[in-house]
């Protein structure tokens, strides 16, 4: 085809304001914006009045709540106006909850009554009614504010048996994995959702992109885990913060009954009762099948064994199908969720070959990480921005003890990788103070003390004699002393009666009363029962007078003890603020040529000698 002149200056005109309209649409169209591999806050994005906010059910392939129909999770939707208006696509920064529509409040009797002799039962709880509240659409605004802004689509849904959610609470079970499931699927547009609990219209995630992290904190940060074993395909990074990982390490250690802490005489039913807040019309069913059946006939209060029940609800067991990458978080004084949940599970990550990073403070339950660590873990699996935040030498961020939560220090793993395994033994004189020492004790001898569990761990760490402990203290460090990884204990004890409590405190002394820092007193601690000295499925009652030696771990710590500090091994019974309160009375004697503690060491054994001698 020939043209004219004319013709060509009419078409260049053309095509020349058909790409300066392209480029004008393409410049005014809002996307994500990235600088130093994180998400920027972008000004299209950060403005509330303009959030598109909705809610819908999303099915899942279970029914727990027996009324023949499939389950459907309530799901609330906030995203920027640019996914209706742009046609934009994001990614999904997902948040799910037991919690958000309300808990207990009325929590008189709520809890076990711990007044009772080991093996005992205790007297009946009471069982409260949970009032639901909250509205539609809005379930929940955590993290919106935060993560919106920067270019993502925040989704939150409430649990199973709460809020507006179909199904029964179960603490673990399998429905409170495959929910999270379901709605990963349906932003990934592989299950369907509606835009009413009992309804036919369906709603489809046409603004999602398919690639969805999930965060949270506590019971809200064990279900983005939960999700993730499954291996569901889309859910690709995960933040747990204080993650329960496992509901009996949660409720029992080495085979004792042990509350968690602030929450004395907790079980798992009593958590269930805390959080159901679903369909009253469905509550009696769900009571009945779920916390006065298969609770009751499983969760075993008497001698607080481990058993099949409690095994499907741990996490560790299920992590051979997942796949997302890992961002942990803790708290090493947490001693509600302790310190084990969360490393348990990124031990397991890192040897799966997971990509994964963990970070540490020494504060309490919760606390995130710093906004720029969770943004670039977001920002690389999310947008698929290169940032190499997954090929960082550095694996561990921990907070040091006076250091604010924002400004971790680095380190190439965790527990710190110069650590080394440091056997401390006891010398004589555990009712005032006994030493630790690396030398062997040849002299077969023991000490013992009387369980009274009126004596608070803190007074009898404090106390100068105490004839309801044995303590055993290092020598006055010369130097800071880093302690990094779990310690261990070995114990060889008796007992004059067929049953008793064990519980050790790791401390730091002189226990100081003004410390501002929990670190100050109480390094880590730790429990165990000695009728499950050879198995945790199986325990069997003390022969009195007959010695038995117990394994067992404290919890995971890292922790820089400070120069003229002495290290204290307290090993006492019952612990006023985790254990049943049995009448005071009980004898156990330790034979101290058999009993070890074992501290990982920073420079190991020769450190240990260098700031000690």
């Amino acid at each position: 085809m020939f043209m004219t002149s004319k013709s060509c200056s009419f078409l260049i005109a053309a095509l020349t304001f058909t790409l300066f309209s392209c480029a004008q649409n393409a410049k005014e169209k809002a996307v994500p914006v990235f600088k130093d591999g994180e998400a920027q806050i972008v000004e299209a994005f950060n403005n509330p009045g303009q959030w598109l906010r909705h809610d819908l059910w999303v099915e899942t392939e279970f029914d727990t709540d027996g009324d023949g129909e499939l389950d459907r999770m309530h799901v609330s939707v906030t995203r920027p106006k640019q996914t209706e208006t742009e046609d934009l696509k994001l990614p999904v920064i997902y948040v799910t909850s037991p919690y958000f529509a309300g808990v207990a409040e009325d929590v008189q009797g709520i809890m076990w009554d711990v007044k009772r002799e080991l093996g005992g039962t205790s007297k009946a709880r009471v069982h409260p009614e949970v009032k639901r509240r909250g509205q539609r659409p809005i379930i929940s605004n955590s993290h919106i504010k935060k993560w919106v802004p920067r270019g993502y689509i925040v989704v939150h849904s409430s649990s199973p048996g709460t809020g507006l959610s179909d199904g029964a609470p179960t603490v673990g079970g399998s429905n409170e994995s495959l929910a999270p499931k379901a709605v990963i699927e349906w932003l990934c547009g592989r299950a369907k959702g509606y835009t009413e609990r009992n309804g036919n219209e369906e709603v489809k995630a046409y603004w999602s992109t398919g690639k969805v992290g999930m965060t949270g904190t506590s019971y809200n940060g064990t279900l983005p885990l939960a999700a993730a074993t499954t291996g569901v395909e889309g859910l690709e990074i995960i933040i747990p913060i204080a993650p329960n990982t496992s509901y009996y390490h949660y409720y029992r250690s080495y085979g004792l009954v042990r509350s968690p802490g602030g929450y004395l005489g907790e079980d798992i039913d009593v958590l269930y009762d805390f959080i159901h807040s679903g369909d009253e019309d469905k509550r009696a069913y769900n009571n009945k099948l779920v916390r006065d059946t298969e609770m009751m006939d499983h969760m075993d209060r008497q001698t607080g064994d481990y058993n099949d029940w409690w095994a499907g609800r741990d996490y560790l067991n299920q992590m051979d199908n997942m796949k997302a990458a890992l961002l942990m978080a803790h708290g090493f004084n947490d001693w509600n969720v302790m310190p084990e949940h969360s490393y348990r599970i990124y031990k397991a990550a890192k040897e799966k070959g997971l990509p994964h990073q963990i970070y540490y403070h020494q504060n309490g339950h919760g606390g995130p990480p710093p906004v720029a660590i969770m943004n670039k873990w977001f920002t690389k699996y999310l947008h698929g921005i290169d940032n190499g935040v997954d090929k960082e030498k550095n694996k561990a961020y921990i907070v040091r003890e006076y250091d604010d939560q924002q400004q971790p220090t680095a380190y190439l793993d965790y527990p710190n990788p110069s650590a080394q395994d440091v056997a401390l033994k006891l010398t004589p004189g555990g009712i005032t103070s006994g030493g630790l020492t690396l030398e062997d004790n040849i002299v077969e001898i023991g000490e013992t003390f009387s369980d009274d569990v009126s004596f608070s761990g803190k007074d009898l760490a404090k106390a100068k004699s105490s004839k309801h402990r044995l303590l055993y203290v290092t020598p006055k460090l010369k130097s800071d002393l880093h302690i990094s990884g779990v310690p261990k204990v070995k114990i060889t004890l008796s007992c004059n009666k067929p049953a008793a409590n064990l519980s050790v405190w790791l401390v730091s002394l002189p226990w100081n009363d003004s410390a501002k820092k929990i670190t100050d007193n109480i390094i880590t601690r730790g429990w165990a029962d000695p009728k499950n000295h050879k198995s945790l499925t199986n325990e069997e009652d003390l022969v009195p007078g007959r010695y038995y030696t117990v394994n067992f771990e404290l919890q995971p710590d890292d922790q820089i003890i400070k120069a003229g500090q002495q290290i204290g091994l307290m090993i006492f019974s019952s612990d006023q603020e985790f254990t049943i309160h049995p009448e005071p009375g009980t004898q156990l004697t330790v034979q101290l040529d058999k009993t070890t503690l074992t501290l990982p060491v920073v420079g190991g054994e020769e450190a240990y000698k260098k700031f000690v001698n």
